[in-house]
């Protein structure tokens, strides 16, 4: 019997298989029994004055278990890890800086060399930080870009970094966003299942999915793929009077997203590791409220 259909008789998805004894990592390790979700956030979002290490002691301060980082980056890479270690505050994942611009999907070849290589950049930072994902846009469907095109040239340009993925033990999460592309939970359970190994799976984000359908929904058909999850608000009734961007603009608790179900179907598929915001960021009191937002929404008060 094989991997895939051992999965299959048991029941227990692929993504499992590879993350038994532990659903999410807590910076290298299994996370404490006593908490129900980690909160980060994304670092772009810190504006504030000092050093990487007055800002990571800063994240900590303010209640967050971690930050992400973007990948590649112009930081120095001790740095970063000094600054993690003497903060006490992990690192659980990067975002691939270059998805956007040199996408996996472009028509040029070069460009999407450029976009692996990047991608490949991003899997050894995070090694380094201790981190276990990188979040990753497989690209974007256009006019020039069929839909068929982009499914199958951004799996064949995800294949080609799976075994280092596997190497580094990093593991490359999916984000679904406004790219024109996987608009179906069912179609992205299915484009991860189709790439066939553990080191691939979702980072579920939960405020992309309002304008178009509802987050609980997603989460229970993509269950145990999921391996990260982002936090943002969306709003329809400002989406429908200012335009689709404009929906976001809500603080987190006071949009269209039904929190209390989220958590819900969470706790359903199992997962209890990192939720990351990625909203506005700002200075001290603006930080200090989104992490007291994030405590309401996620039940952790």
């Amino acid at each position: 019997m094989n991997r895939r259909e051992f999965a299959r008789n048991t029941g227990v998805g692929l993504s499992a298989i590879g993350l038994m004894g532990g659903q999410a990592l807590y910076a290298g390790n299994n996370i404490p029994k006593e908490k129900k979700f980690l909160k980060s956030l994304k670092y772009s979002m810190v504006k504030t004055e000092g050093t990487m290490l007055d800002n990571f002691k800063l994240i900590k301060r303010l209640g967050f278990d971690g930050v992400e980082l973007d990948s590649p980056n112009d930081f120095d890479r001790d740095e970063v890890i000094e600054a993690s270690k003497k903060a006490k505050l992990p690192i659980p994942g990067v975002i691939d800086s270059v998805h956007w611009k040199d996408r996996l999907t472009d028509p040029d070849a070069g460009v999407r060399a450029k976009g692996l290589d990047g991608l490949k950049t991003a899997i050894k930072d995070a090694k380094a930080y201790g981190s276990s994902t990188v979040l990753l846009v497989p690209g974007r469907v256009t006019k020039e870009v069929a839909y068929d095109v982009a499914y199958k040239r951004s799996q064949d340009e995800i294949r080609k970094v799976l075994p280092m993925a596997e190497e580094y033990g990093v593991k490359i999460a999916i984000e679904n966003v406004w790219n024109m592309f996987l608009f179906s939970p069912l179609e992205m359970a299915r484009y991860i299942d189709e790439l066939e190994s553990d080191w691939v799976g979702a980072y579920f984000d939960v405020g992309n999915i309002v304008n178009y359908g509802w987050p609980e929904h997603w989460i229970r058909i993509l269950g145990k793929r999921i391996i990260k999850v982002d936090i943002k608000e969306y709003s329809r009734a400002i989406r429908d009077k200012e335009g689709p961007s404009a929906g976001f603009r809500p603080k987190l608790g006071e949009g269209d997203c039904d929190w209390p179900e989220v958590v819900k179907a969470l706790e359903e598929v199992g997962y209890n590791g990192w939720t990351s915001a990625e909203v506005r960021g700002g200075g001290e009191d603006r930080l200090r409220e989104i992490s007291q937002n994030m405590d309401k929404i996620l039940g952790l008060v």
